[in-house]
């Protein structure tokens, strides 16, 4: 019983999180500044929470931090997605790896 009490709950909260902008906010936002912040806000919270993640993906931040920089140099030189989440896992294994043995 309390399971369901539980999501019903985390129902409603979710549904009043969509609901409430629709309900307050009628007319079109007109103020540049509002749109540019509602704009930017789906960037900001994917990488709020992404970086720590990344960063502590491993057992040593060096490592996971080898990984995220392969990453992003294999993005800015746009390769695809396979190649630069493949790229970036074993440059993070091969770190670890070293560390491993060297430390």
């Amino acid at each position: 019983m309390k399971l369901l009490c539980y999501i019903a709950i985390m129902a409603l909260v979710t549904y009043a999180v969509r609901a409430v902008p629709f309900v307050l906010f009628r007319k079109r936002i007109t103020s540049r500044f509002v749109q540019d912040f509602l704009y930017y806000v789906p960037y900001a919270v994917l990488s709020a929470m992404t970086i720590p993640a990344v960063l502590y993906a491993t057992d040593h931040m060096l490592s996971a931090a080898v990984g995220a920089v392969i990453a992003v140099v294999l993005a800015f030189f746009g390769r695809g997605l396979l190649t630069v989440a493949l790229s970036a896992c074993g440059a993070a294994l091969a770190a670890e790896l070293v560390m491993l043995y060297l430390l």
